[in-house]
């Protein structure tokens, strides 16, 4: 904080400096040197008398009254905390107040040395107004650009818990405007001043006329290329920083935020942009549980069409996986271990049943249930459901060879959509199909080779895929009236 402080300062110092530079100049070059003037002698003297006993106590007034404002501004960061809205508000207009002291001291400049001037010489006291009150417009307009990126730091600090619902510095309009009235407007109207004097009077020679516009020009365009410099960083900087943070987010990268550091309505952009990533997380991380809880095709479907009650009927495939001896499980393991154990049998179900595009519609207790062919339709979803059971039967063998469970399919038509009430809802398929699974898996409980699929599956699947089964013995299933005939994996004994 010292560090930006003596920065800031030393800014507004070489700003005043500046700006008494253009004054001399003026004054002792440009302007020609006004007819009638007593005592030239006493004047001189007296102006520089009063020059530096002014310069005496005014520069270490404004030194310790911007100390003061300084530190009774920024007491929220001295203490380590964030600062109230108040604070907050004192802090973003810093620069404001600290170019109200300097226009102060100015302003005294100019009413004391046009009053010492005036009894001699109404045109020398005219100019001594005019170039005074020029010197700290420049000085009061440099002070502020110059000090704009000195201050960001602090301004980010203050910033960031809240940006103020308005600006509270001057924005993009009147930064301009500034920049015009350094580079432009202050040249021009010492350009009009000297015209008007060469017009009426004929003290003006031609080389002096010339030297003098020479001079003005050449100080436009020094003071018109820094403060146009100025400008420019105040809003590209952070202009850069969003374009390159919405290069990240157009990348997916929503982790992210860009530094408020303005209290014009740069500031408010900012502050909104960050808003707006906010906004976007929090949608990210709602619609991820949301395709945690229903499954990524359910929640692209929801996107794209709506979400309403009903469903509509179509082609699926449903495999229902059921683990045996849960109970026996709870009755003789801890519950974190039962936990465990679920978790991990849970985790190879939705992992080879995603790798075949299918997807995990709900889990009930120790078992779960899962669709192919809905939401998204899947002209294959049988073939895949059938390569699921073969390749989950075989990992759950492999990996978790302390339990058992057993897998059914069955494929037909069902009806896809959302089931329950206006607040309350989930989206699953029902259809003979879901029953005809749910039967198999009993069934297949008692199997040893613990995956069975109805021949209605085998009918839809593809040529390679049906080449892999064998059909066994017809079973009347509990439930249905009509006699499912099963099939195993081809080299497995069917049921009897």
């Amino acid at each position: 904080m010292e560090r930006i402080r003596l920065r800031y300062a030393w800014t507004i110092v070489a700003a005043n400096f500046l700006g008494g530079l253009v004054v001399f100049c003026l004054l002792m070059f440009l302007l020609p040197d006004p007819r009638g003037v007593r005592n030239t002698g006493t004047v001189q003297l007296l102006s520089v008398s009063a020059f530096l006993a002014g310069s005496a106590v005014a520069f270490p007034t404004a030194w310790i009254l911007s100390a003061r404002k300084w530190r009774a501004t920024l007491s929220w960061v001295a203490e380590d905390r964030p600062p109230s809205a108040a604070e907050r508000d004192l802090t973003l207009r810093f620069p404001l107040a600290q170019e109200k002291i300097v226009a102060g001291v100015w302003l005294a400049g100019v009413v004391l040395f046009t009053t010492l001037t005036a009894p001699f010489s109404a045109e020398l006291a005219g100019n001594v107004f005019e170039t005074l009150l020029l010197g700290g417009i420049v000085s009061c307009a440099l002070g502020f650009l110059g000090s704009e990126r000195q201050l960001r730091p602090l301004m980010a600090l203050a910033l960031a818990g809240s940006a103020p619902p308005k600006p509270r510095l001057p924005g993009v309009a009147a930064r301009t405007l500034l920049t015009w009235t350094l580079g432009t407007g202050v040249v021009l109207i010492g350009m009009a001043t000297v015209g008007l004097g060469a017009l009426h009077e004929s003290r003006f020679t031609r080389e002096r006329l010339s030297v003098v516009l020479i001079v003005m020009s050449v100080l436009g365009l020094v003071i018109g290329a820094f403060t146009m410099s100025r400008l420019a960083h105040s809003l590209a900087d952070p202009i850069d920083a969003l374009r390159r943070a919405v290069r990240r987010v157009e990348q997916g990268d929503l982790d992210q935020e860009v530094t408020v550091d303005d209290g014009s309505e740069i500031g408010l952009l900012q502050a909104g942009f960050n808003q707006m990533l906010a906004g976007l997380r929090e949608r990210e991380r709602i619609r991820d549980l949301f395709g945690r809880q229903v499954g990524e095709d359910v929640v692209r479907h929801a996107l794209e069409r709506g979400v309403e009650l009903g469903g509509e009927a179509r082609e699926a495939a449903v495999l229902f996986v059921d683990l045996q001896g849960s109970t026996r499980l709870a009755e003789t393991r801890d519950p974190a271990e039962v936990v465990a154990l679920l978790n991990g049998f849970f985790a190879v179900v939705v992992d080879v049943v995603s790798s075949h595009r299918g997807w995990v519609n709900k889990f009930e207790g120790d078992a779960a249930l899962c669709v192919f062919g809905a939401p998204l339709p899947d002209p294959d979803a049988t073939t895949h459901a059938l390569a699921s059971a073969r390749t989950l039967r075989d990992r759950l063998r492999a990996e978790m060879d302390e339990i058992r469970a057993g897998i059914g399919v069955s494929a037909g038509r069902v009806v896809a959509g959302n089931v329950g009430a206006a607040k309350r809802f989930e989206y699953t398929v029902i259809g003979d199909p879901v029953n005809e699974a749910a039967r198999l898996t009993e069934l297949a409980k008692g199997t040893p080779e613990r995956v069975l699929v109805s021949s209605a599956a085998l009918e839809r699947a593809s040529a390679a895929e049906a080449a892999r089964w064998q059909i066994g013995e017809e079973h009347e299933l509990r439930g249905r009236s009509a006699v499912t005939t099963v099939a195993v994996p081809r080299g497995e004994r069917a049921p009897a």
